[in-house]
């Protein structure tokens, strides 16, 4: 893949019993916040932005999270926009939104 900025939007959704689930979107969230890769937290979904490896990465270290904690099920919702020769931004979609 080229190394061009990717937006990604990653939905967690536990089926879980154990805890609350947003206990387990918190912790997906502190995963995407120490990976230092460009985010925006949503109320349903969060927006990731980086190469397409890099963004990967991320979501492959949520998921091995989630596992490693011990997670008893979970769906991972992943939608991702690529542009074949520049980057795509989210700033580039939504700043005229913005005051």
């Amino acid at each position: 893949m080229h190394g061009y900025l990717i937006n990604a939007s990653i939905q967690l959704l536990p089926v879980v019993q154990d805890r609350h689930p947003y206990e387990w979107v918190d912790e997906a969230i502190s995963i995407i916040q120490q990976s230092g890769i460009k985010y925006e937290v949503g109320p349903f979904a969060t927006v990731l932005e980086g190469t397409y490896a890099k963004v990967m990465a991320v979501i492959n270290q949520v998921n091995k999270h989630l596992v490693s904690r011990g997670c008893p099920e979970w769906i991972t919702s992943i939608q991702i926009q690529i542009r074949s020769n520049g980057d795509m931004t989210a700033d580039e979609k939504t700043d005229k939104f913005r005051s």
